[in-house]
């Protein structure tokens, strides 16, 4: 296209820069065989007129390549800038070569290059194949955790990450994503919206906050009855400790050494633990925060402190001897403080008192205080390790007396037995070894309590039957520390009471606790890294606020109900309402003999 402007004379027009034509009035347009033929090219100026080549369309050979490039100049103004007649030829990508010695005059003039756009031959004929090009690959993790759905339970969800997102580029004005609610949730819904002895399987008529058809992040799934484990292993490494000094039992010959391994593996296992656990405290606040005001999880915050004294009386003699005393009022201090808040609900009329939310796991936030008296008389001090003797026998007593009435108020006890039952044994026999290490002899107030311990563990041994029809969980290891600590205190009662029936006890006692532990460590192996299903979406910490409105109204007809919304209906009915099926036959019935 030629163009021609006088600036003093004329306004500046911009060019007509495309004109289409019709791919079916070109011969050879897009032939494979890119035979040679007349190509319809046409010049035209500013003023939509014929220019007329001077190249004839005889003299050319085309040749079409697989793409589509235009060449023009960044800005209309650059055009005027152009020195001379410049010549803007647009054709799809159509090389002149000449044939003869009519030669047209070198265009001098600045080249704009531009990059080939995404259409013509070299874009349809792989669309036309079925090869779309690749699209930027995602990562399903990082999708996961920017899952909108989720933000309501990290810690900076709110206003100050949207004030970080807008530092970072984002802009200003962007409104709020819609978050679920994450009000506290009372502790009423729990027992509404959850079943089972541990409170953690949804019921039928009740809905999550949080997505059920895939895994949620892993911290989210990551629940404070972790630390179970780590009671577990700690309180093998007093066991083992035990066997290797006491007296009565030297004739086994247990080497120190199984101590000191034990007891370096705990410490090991409870910094990953704690550490795991600290994550989803810094990211997912309001995830701890609900367990917090889980009625049964509560219990299981006093279990890292638990640990930690595990770790202290377990401690091997080649590491040390005598423990300073400051330790043991800084590993007191919190469990004192969850103490005040724990029994404070218990004797209020609320919701959290004792005869509403009992269950066997209130034992551990019990059992603290005989460890930590045993620990403290094992230090050589005197009013502390009493004062916590005293308020864990006072509720102790309170706790095993509303646990054997089984109150009609309360809905947390399971009619089957199940492996929560044997922390019924924990703080009987904790306690004798406390009362004994206070007193200094293993007297009859030490006896009284190992035998109470002793009567609770065969009881619930000869019914092992009945253990049945639930599902393993990290819970379990919190189950396990009882069975230690009553042979723990065996050991002790036989090192006074020395005969071959004690140590007979003895060895059984060990040898079964150390067969359940090893049991679980090899069930807990499996379902991490075989099954993949140790750490399952934590259903407790995403119940809602409020209970889901049931909508029954449209179902009475049931000619106008679809199959999704019968589904969707038989998803609320409860085991205590009538058939469906006959209370809606009966209604059409009625209907039909009011309408003759």
């Amino acid at each position: 296209m030629e163009i021609a402007q006088n600036l003093g004379t004329k306004k500046e027009v911009i060019p007509s820069l495309i004109r289409s034509i019709d791919a079916n009035e070109v011969v050879g347009f897009d032939d494979n065989l890119m035979k040679q033929s007349v190509l319809n090219v046409e010049f035209m100026d500013s003023g939509d007129n014929k220019i007329k080549p001077e190249i004839s369309n005889v003299d050319l050979r085309h040749h079409r390549t697989p793409s589509i490039s235009i060449s023009m100049p960044s800005s209309p103004t650059e055009v005027v800038h152009l020195q001379n007649t410049k010549r803007v030829a647009f054709t799809d990508d159509v090389v002149l070569e000449l044939t003869g010695n009519n030669a047209p005059p070198t265009i001098s003039a600045a080249t704009f290059h531009s990059q080939p756009l995404p259409t013509g031959v070299g874009f349809e004929e792989p669309v036309a194949a079925g090869k779309l090009p690749k699209q930027p690959v995602r990562n399903p993790r990082i999708d996961k955790l920017t899952d909108e759905r989720y933000s309501s339970f990290k810690t900076w969800s709110g206003k100050l990450e949207r004030q970080i997102s807008n530092l970072r580029g984002k802009p200003v004005g962007e409104p709020p994503v819609n978050t679920p609610r994450s009000e506290n949730v009372p502790v009423h819904r729990y027992f509404d919206a959850l079943e089972g002895p541990e409170l953690d399987i949804l019921r039928p008529s009740e809905e999550i906050i949080l997505p059920e058809d895939k895994k949620w992040p892993f911290l989210l799934r990551y629940p404070i009855s972790s630390f179970g484990i780590c009671l577990g292993v700690s309180s093998q490494a007093i066991m083992w400790k035990n066997l290797a000094l006491t007296e009565s039992t030297h004739f086994l010959h247990v080497s120190p050494k199984v101590n000191l391994i034990l007891w370096c593996i705990s410490v090991v296992l409870f910094a990953v633990v704690a550490a795991t656990y600290l994550l989803k405290l810094i990211f997912y606040f309001e995830a701890v925060r609900r367990e917090y005001y889980h009625p049964i999880r509560v219990n299981f915050f006093f279990a890292p402190w638990i640990a930690l004294l595990f770790l202290a009386i377990g401690v091997p003699t080649t590491v040390a001897t005598n423990l300073p005393h400051f330790l043991w009022y800084v590993l007191m201090a919190p469990i004192f403080i969850l103490e005040l808040k724990i029994y404070g609900q218990w004797m209020s009329g609320g919701q959290r008192r004792l005869s509403k939310v009992a269950n066997p796991s209130n034992h551990l936030s019990v059992v603290g205080n005989f460890v930590g008296a045993l620990l403290g008389a094992s230090m050589g001090l005197k009013e502390g390790p009493i004062f916590f003797f005293a308020v864990g026998i006072a509720h102790y007593t309170v706790l095993f007396v509303t646990l054997y009435q089984r109150l009609p108020t309360n809905e947390t006890l399971p009619k089957e037995l199940h492996p929560v039952f044997f922390l019924f044994v924990a703080a009987p026999s904790v306690a004798s070894m406390a009362w004994a290490r206070i007193n200094g002899s293993f007297d009859y107030g030490a006896r009284i309590a190992y035998f109470i311990a002793m009567f609770l563990y065969f009881s619930l041994a000869v019914r092992v039957n009945f253990f049945r029809g639930f599902k393993f969980s990290l819970a379990w290891w919190a189950y396990t520390f009882p069975m230690t600590g009553a042979a723990i205190a065996t050991i002790r009662y036989t090192s006074e009471v020395s005969n071959t029936l004690t140590k007979l006890l003895s060895v059984s006692l060990s040898t079964i606790a150390t067969l359940t532990v090893f049991g679980l460590l090899v069930t807990t192996v499996l379902r991490a890294f075989v099954m993949r299903d140790l750490f399952p979406n934590d259903i407790a910490i995403a119940i809602s606020d409020r209970k889901p409105k049931t909508v029954r109204k449209w179902f009475h007809r049931r000619s106008g109900s679809s199959e999704k919304d019968i589904e969707h209906y038989l998803k609320f009915v409860t085991s205590n309402e009538k058939d469906v099926e006959v209370s809606v036959v009966t209604k059409d019935v009625e209907s039909q003999t009011t309408l003759t």
